[in-house]
This record gives C-alpha cells, structure tokens and sequence, in this order.
C-alpha cells in the first residue's frame, strides 16, 4: 500500500513539473500579436527625361532637370538671356561694348559657341562638347532645312536640338512654348504676358494711325534697305507704309542693295538709318537734301544698346523697337512715357535698372529734334 502511494505521488509530481514547463514553451511558440501601422506608399521616381515637341513637330528626348543650355544663335541669346541667364553654358557671339554698362559683369567671360546660321561664323562643335550643355535651342524664324540640319547636328553630337519659332507676333506664344521646355512656367509667362501686353498696344496704333511713308536704310552709304515683306521688316510693315518695295527680297539683316535714283523715287516722308549708317551726314549732302524725310528733317538713327532696337538680329529686342517707332510716328495715339515703357523692358529682358541719363543717351539721335511729321498722302 505504501509503495502503491508512494508511485502516485511520484507520478503526480512529474506530471505537474511537465506541465510548468510545457506553458513557457508554448507562450514562446505563439507570442501575443503586436499593433503595426500599414507601409506607406512608395514615391514613383522623377523621370530622368521627357518627351519635348518643338515648332516644327520634332519630337526631341531632353532630361528633364535642364540647368545647362546653348545657343544656336544671337537670337536665341537674346530670348533665353531674359528668361535663364544663368544656365546659358556660352554666347553665340560676344556681347556688343554697349552692353557693359546694362549687363552683369559675369556674363561677358561665356565662351563663345558661334551660330547655327547666318552671321560669319559656324557653330563651334568642340566648344559646345566641350560646355556640358543638355540642349541646344535654335529661336527664331524656322529655316526650310531646319529638320535635317538639326537632326544632323543632335546625332553628330549626341546633343538634344530643339527649335523655338518666335516672330513679332508670336514671340508671347515663344516665350510659353519655352516655359514649358525648361520647366519654367511661371518666368515664361511673366515675359509672355509683357510681350502680349505690347504687341497688342502697338496693334492698336497701328490699325488707327494714317501711315507714314516709310524707309529703314543700312550700310556705309546708306543705300542698303530692309524691303517690305522681308522678315526682318515685321515692325515697319505693321507701323508704317514700308515703301521700300523690290523684285528679290533678301533673307539677311543687311537688306536690300538699292541705289539713290531708286530712293529719290521712293522719296520717303520719314527716313530711319541703323546705328553706324550715315545719319549724322546726310543733311549736309546734297543728293540726299532732295529726298522729302532729309528736306524736312524727319529722320532718324534707330537706338543702339546693347541691340539694334529695329533687329539684327531680329529677336525679341524688336519689341523696344515698336514702342520707340509707335511714339516717333504716331505721339497722339501712343501716349505712353517711352523712359518708364524701356525701362521696364530692361528690367525685364536685361535684369538691368536703365537709370534717365542712360535712357537719354539710347535716344539722343532718335527723337525730339526733327519737325512734327507727315502722314501719307
């Protein structure tokens, strides 16, 4: 019997010890659920590039963060000068010595990457492979090979190109097709909405004005002129009777050859000679004295700084162009302050305060002086 008691109690005591020790190992085997917050959900990367149509319908692959461009061309200087200054990685020629004293200094020491078209020099494809630009943007008016050349020029280099059209009246819509380009949109519709503001103004004058017969003369002599129809007489065409009128026009900056039998025959109200013409003597001579503007003393020497107002190149500096030939002509119905009007512009497209005095210089010989002015008949 006793032995009988001592094997239960024997029994009961292992089977209690199997049983602390089992509950551990169970607790370890199924642990208590723990409260976690769902993942977030993952970012998409930023794409490294985009697809870019550009004026003529070339679908162009660019990275999508440009912060380094080139320049085909003097026109496209001007036009990209005032939207991103500092992410041009060169100039397509050096800045004219008028220029110093609008222009922060550090902009006069970019190489120089030549031009696409026109002027005198190519474009400097060492130098430009050399720039580490992302894109090459051509402004302007869209040449009839512009496809091929620059789809030459992107697989010979490797360098996306991309061409902007932009004329006088398109150059609000340039400004927001490169907004888009660059991803600047809010900077390209500030110089949009001012390049809108403008162009309209000077329509208005001009569909109620009674034009002045007109010519713009270039050159040494003076016998070069920019002929109605040409592009680069959009300004003159608008504001005024261009009557410049001839057989062949020319595509280049430097017009039309004429000889002074042609311009007796035109025999213009108003005369405007480019910077650098002969301005300053043709009232003292006499085959000039016989034309009606030189008799009357309504000509005039386009401003200079730092560009030709009326083009060369025929960028978006035209428009200071039209509000100084706007006011010249038509004073009565442009009745705008012509300082506060350039100077805006300056601040704008130069990041430059144009104080009076240099303002008062700019247009020393172009306006003030000369008798009131004669519409045409």
């Amino acid at each position: 019997m006793k032995k009988t008691l001592v094997l239960f109690l024997t029994l009961m005591m292992c089977v209690s010890l199997f049983a602390c020790a089992a509950k551990p190992a169970e607790a370890a085997a199924t642990p208590a659920p723990v409260a976690t917050e769902a993942p977030a959900p993952t970012e998409e990367p930023a794409p490294a590039t985009v697809q870019f149509t550009d004026s003529v319908g070339r679908v162009v692959e660019l990275p999508a963060d440009i912060t380094k461009i080139a320049i085909s061309g003097p026109l496209a200087q001007i036009v990209l000068f005032a939207l991103c200054p500092d992410k041009l990685v060169g100039v397509a020629s050096k800045w004219d010595a008028t220029a110093e004293q609008y222009l922060a200094t550090e902009y006069y020491n970019l190489p120089e990457l030549g031009q696409l078209y026109g002027g005198k020099g190519e474009l400097n494809l060492e130098t430009l492979l050399a720039s580490g630009a992302q894109v090459v943007i051509d402004v302007g008016e869209p040449k009839d090979s512009i496809v091929s050349d620059l789809d030459a020029l992107q697989e010979q280099t490797g360098i996306p190109f991309v061409h902007i059209t932009a004329t006088a009246s398109t150059m609000a819509e340039a400004y927001t097709k490169l907004g888009e380009l660059l991803n600047m949109p809010e900077e390209a519709k500030t110089l949009s909405d001012y390049c809108a503001k403008v162009y309209a103004r000077t329509l208005e004058i001009a569909n109620s004005a009674q034009k002045v017969n007109l010519i713009y003369c270039l050159g040494d002599t003076g016998l070069n002129v920019i002929a109605n129809g040409s592009y680069h007489a959009e300004i003159l065409d608008l504001l005024a009777n261009n009557v410049a009128v001839v057989d062949d026009l020319s595509s280049k900056g430097s017009g039309n050859e004429v000889d002074m039998e042609q311009i007796l025959l035109w025999n213009p109200d108003v005369i405007l000679f480019a910077p650098g013409s002969i301005y300053s003597t043709v009232g003292s001579d006499p085959a000039w004295q016989q034309v009606n503007a030189i008799k009357n003393g309504t000509y005039y020497e386009v401003p200079m700084g730092p560009y030709n107002w009326m083009g060369f190149p025929p960028s978006v500096q035209r428009y200071l162009g039209m509000m100084w030939i706007g006011q010249l002509l038509y004073p009565d119905t442009a009745q705008y302050d012509l300082y506060t009007e350039v100077a805006t512009y300056f601040k704008l497209f130069y990041h430059s305060e144009l104080t009076q005095a240099q303002y008062d210089a700019l247009v020393a010989n172009s306006i003030g002086a000369q008798q009131a002015l004669k519409p045409a008949a």
